[in-house]
């Protein structure tokens, strides 16, 4: 039996496993199993249900929307190099959070900020960009580059100007940060519906990404379905942003290889590639917390690390073919 045969067991059992490496691994490594069965010091619970759970639940809440929102771009743009950050959204997010945390403002308020930043930015590639079609896929492009550019101006001037004790912050939260006091629970049925929505248009996705031609003819409503991929990306970007602060490169190794993998059924690919995201940053984090315990890394650059060398690797493969 081929191994693709069995992606869901095989993903189902993945997660699984990184979930309880995430909860036991650390700078104290203990057994998770023993705590939930009320057999654990009071040290070991505090850190299991204060630190630990929410931060594995935001690694697979974020890795699973970065990963979801990386199919649908690629879709959108017939670009198997777009990803979730490609269109400037997170610079929005990016510029607004970071603004809340130069006012020395509560952790609350710098995610409510990112998650708005995140909305104004992506309003504005999809008017500038848009136009009556909603968009083709290089004028969306072209003006997100154009923007993420504008907002990486605005990055620079706040890290100028904010204040020397918020410096770090500013910069750990630039780089992805799965250590803020953020609850994520908001997060599950966001990325649950987000996932239903993306698998009852996985058929409309398969014709879509064929070329719009073929796809209208066939009875897709081309206009409909880009304006709610781009939105539902865009939307599941912000959410990701808000939990984590900007993790790139996610988006782009996990749909890749998930379609290596699985072929391009949309069918098949929209749920691997939302479980294959969420192992992948529970793994990445997990390792960002414990390399160089009791120090941290940011996540992102762990993520950065795997996915650099891939986007080098693509991007040949597409100049050679």
């Amino acid at each position: 039996m081929r191994l693709s045969s069995l992606w869901l067991p095989i993903l189902l059992a993945l997660n699984v496993v990184l979930f309880g490496l995430a909860l036991g691994w650390g700078s104290a490594s203990f057994n998770p199993l023993g705590v939930i069965a009320g057999d654990a010091p009071q040290w070991q619970t505090a850190i299991l249900y204060d630190l630990r759970l929410p931060r594995a639940v935001a690694a697979f809440v974020v890795g699973g929307m970065l990963a979801l929102a990386g199919v649908l771009m690629q879709v959108l743009l017939r670009n198997p190099l777009a990803e979730p950050y490609v269109l400037g959204i997170s610079g929005g997010a990016a510029v607004a959070a970071l603004g809340a945390i130069t006012l020395g403002l509560q952790a609350w308020w710098v995610s409510g900020s990112a998650f708005v930043g995140s909305l104004a930015s992506m309003l504005l590639v999809f008017l500038l960009g848009g136009g009556r079609g909603y968009g083709r896929g290089d004028r969306l492009l072209l003006t997100g580059v154009v923007i993420a550019a504008g907002w990486g101006a605005c990055i620079s001037l706040l890290l100028v100007l904010g204040p020397d004790q918020s410096l770090r912050g500013m910069l750990f939260w630039l780089m992805g940060d799965l250590s803020r006091p953020v609850a994520p629970w908001w997060g599950l049925p966001v990325l649950a519906l987000a996932l239903l929505a993306a698998w009852m248009m996985a058929p409309a996705l398969d014709l879509l990404a064929r070329g719009d031609d073929q796809a209208a003819v066939l009875g897709v409503e081309i206009h409909r379905l880009r304006a709610v991929c781009y939105i539902t990306a865009s939307f599941l970007t912000a959410c990701a942003v808000t939990l984590a602060g900007p993790i790139g490169f996610v988006g782009l190794v996990v749909p890749h290889l998930m379609r290596q993998w699985l072929g391009a059924g949309h069918r098949r690919l929209v749920p691997a590639s939302l479980l294959a995201g969420g192992a992948l940053l529970m793994l990445a984090d997990t390792f960002a917390r414990t390399l160089i315990a009791p120090r941290q890394l940011p996540v992102g650059v762990l993520t950065a690390a795997v996915g650099v060398p891939l986007f080098l690797y693509l991007l040949r493969r597409r100049g050679d073919s």
